[in-house]
C-alpha cells in the first residue's frame, strides 16, 4: 500500500510535536509516525519525572535543616519510597496524557510503527510505504547500556526503567555524573539510599569550570561518595553487584546506568540518503535549518545529537517544520546556549563556558554563596558563581555556576547575554535586598573594578557597602 504526502514526520517527542504544530499551519496532507510509546522523553522517562522524585527528596531532606531553625522532632520524619514512586508514577502519567492529546485527532494520519528511510522521498512503514515531499525525522534517544552489562538484567537501571520500580533498594551505585547521573544521585541519597556515584571525567554536570568544579564536589560529596576520574567494571556479588575500579570495590544491590544516550538512527535508512555519514553513522545537519546535506530531509532533536535539551529539540522541531514547509531554505538564529542541572546546589551555564575561552583574555568575577547574606538566612549558603566578560567593553560572554536558584540566575543572564547587555548595563537595574540576585551583583562588582569607571551620574558606579548583612 502507497500513500502520497506533502511531509512525513517521523517521531512523536518533543521536536515531532513541535514539527506537527507548523506543519499543520500549512498543511493537512500530512502523517506522523511513532514507534510506540508515545508521551516524549521530557514527559515519560526524563524531564518531568525525575523533577518529581527531586522534589521529594528534597522535601524530606529539609528534616536535616529543621534543627538549625529552632524546629524540633524532625528525626520522627521517615522516606515512605513506594509511596514517593507512586506520585512520581502518578503525576508522570498526567503530563503524558497531556502530550497524548497532540495526537489524538490525528486518525489515519497518526501511525504507530517502525519507520525506515528508503531514499530522500520515502518512509517504509511495515507493509505501508509513504511517498513524501519532505520528511522530518525526530526519532528521540535512548539511554546507554554497555554491553556487558545487560547480563545483570533488572539490576541494571536507567531513567527508562528508573520510575518503573515499586520500591528501591538501600544501596545503589550510579555510573555517570553528568546532569541525569548527579540528580539522581543526589536525590536517591536524600530519600536515605545510601549512594556510590562514579565518572569517568574529573568533572560533573558538565561543569568545564574548574573552581565551580570543585566547589559542586564538595557539596556533593557530603551526601554520597563521589568517585571522579575512574573506569568501572561490574561483577557479580552474592548479595548484589560488584563495582570494581582499580583495585577497589564495593557492591551494591542495583546500579543506575546514566552514561549518555544513544541517538535512534540505528535502521533509520540514513544511508539511503546518498550523503557521508560519520563514524556514527550520522550525517551532517546544518542547525539553522535542520537539513540534511542538500536532501529534502531534516533531523531534529536528540537525534541530531547537537543539543539534547527540550527547549532545543522543540527549537529543532519548529525549524524543521518551517523549512519542510516552505518553498526556499529559512536560517533561523539560534538561542543563547543555556544548561541546568537540578541538583543541590543547582548547576548552571549560560552564554560561553570556561572551555569555550581564554580566561586570561576575559574578565572573571564571583561570588562564594556560602558567605552571602540572603543565602546563609535561608540555609542555602553554599555553592559559586563566576561571569565572563569581555576586557574590551565589559559585554557578558557567559557563566558558569553551582550556586542556590541557579535556574533562576541563569535566565536572568541569559536575557543579558541575548541582549548584548554589559557589565554595568546590568549594574543599573535594581537588586533588591535581601535576595540571592545580589550575590550576582558582587560578582558583577567585582568585574566592574576592572573596566574604566562609569560617569558621576550613572548608578552603575554605585559601589558595595562592604557588609555583609547588606549585601
Amino acid at each position: 500500500m502507497t500513500s502520497k504526502v506533502d511531509v512525513a514526520i517521523v517521531g512523536a517527542g518533543t521536536a515531532g510535536l513541535a514539527a506537527l504544530r507548523d506543519v499543520r499551519r500549512k498543511t493537512d496532507n500530512f502523517v506522523i509516525i511513532n514507534k510506540p510509546p508515545y508521551g516524549t522523553t521530557c514527559a515519560r522517562v526524563g524531564c518531568m519525572p525525575s523533577k518529581t522524585l527531586i522534589a521529594a527528596a528534597n522535601a524530606f531532606h529539609a528534616r536535616t535543616l529543621l534543627d538549625t531553625f529552632g524546629i524540633r522532632g524532625a528525626e520522627h520524619l521517615k522516606a515512605d519510597i513506594p509511596a514517593v514512586l507512586e506520585r512520581v508514577r502518578w503525576l508522570r502519567d498526567d503530563f503524558v496524557s497531556g502530550v497524548l492529546k497532540a495526537t489524538d485527532d490525528l486518525g489515519d494520519r497518526n501511525i504507530a510503527g517502525h519507520a525506515r528511510l528508503d531514499g530522500a522521498n520515502r518512509v517504509v512503514v511495515d507493509d505501508q510505504v509513504i511517498e513524501a515531499d519532505r520528511i522530518i525525522l525526530a526519532p528521540g534517544s535512548s539511554p546507554v547500556v554497555p554491553k556487558p552489562w545487560e547480563k545483570f538484567s533488572d539490576r541494571i537501571l536507567t531513567t527508562d526503567t528508573l520510575f518503573e520500580e515499586q520500591d528501591l533498594p538501600s544501596r545503589i551505585g550510579v555510573i555517570g555524573l553528568g546532569a541525569i547521573g548527579v540528580e539522581m544521585a543526589q536525590a536517591l541519597s536524600r530519600l536515605g539510599i545510601e549512594v556510590h556515584g562514579f565518572d569517568g571525567s574529573k568533572q560533573m554536570a558538565g561543569i568545564s569550570d574548574e573552581k565551580i568544579a570543585k566547589a559542586l564536589h564538595q557539596s556533593l560529596a557530603r551526601e554520597f561518595t563521589v568517585h571522579l576520574g575512574v573506569e568501572v567494571d561490574l561483577a557479580e556479588a552474592d548479595n548484589g553487584v560488584e563495582i570494581r575500579w582499580g583495585e577497589k570495590k564495593v557492591v551494591v544491590d542495583k546500579v543506575l546506568v546514566a552514561v549518555g544516550r544513544r541517538q535512534n538512527v540505528q535502521d533509520l535508512g540514513l544511508e539511503t540518503l546518498s550523503v557521508p555519514l560519520d563514524d556514527k553513522g550520522m550525517p551532517e545537519v546544518d542547525p539553522q535549518t535542520m537539513r540534511i546535506g542538500n536532501t529534502s530531509v531534516f533531523l531534529a532533536g536528540d537525534a541530531n545529537g547537537m543539543r539534547p535539551l527540550l527547549h532545543e529539540g522543540s527549537d529543532d522541531g519548529h525549524i524543521a517544520g518551517v523549512n519542510a514547509t516552505s518553498g526556499t531554505p529559512v536560517k533561523l538564529e539560534r538561542r543563547t546556549p543555556m544548561s541546568i542541572t537540578f541538583c543541590t546546589p543547582e548547576v548552571a551555564s549560560v552564554g560561553k563556558r570556561a572551555s569555550d575561552l581564554d580566561l586570561e583574555d576575559c574578565l572573571v568575577g564571583e561570588v562564594d554563596f556560602s558567605s552571602q547574606g540572603r543565602a546563609r538566612v535561608m540555609q542555602k549558603n553554599e555553592g559559586l558563581l563566576r561571569i565572563f566578560a569581555s576586557r574590551e567593553d565589559g559585554s557578558l560572554l557567559g557563566t558558569e555556576m553551582a550556586a542556590p536558584a541557579a535556574e533562576h540566575l541563569a535566565h536572568l543572564l541569559a536575557l543579558a547575554i541575548d541582549q548584548n547587555l554589559t557589565v554595568h548595563d546590568l549594574l543599573r537595574i535594581p537588586f533588591y535586598h535581601p535576595t540571592l540576585e545580589e550575590g550576582l551583583r558582587s560578582a558583577l562588582r567585582e568585574i566592574a573594578r576592572e573596566l574604566p569607571p562609569c560617569g558621576i551620574s550613572d548608578l552603575a558606579g554605585c559601589a558595595a557597602l562592604e557588609v555583609e548583612a547588606l549585601e
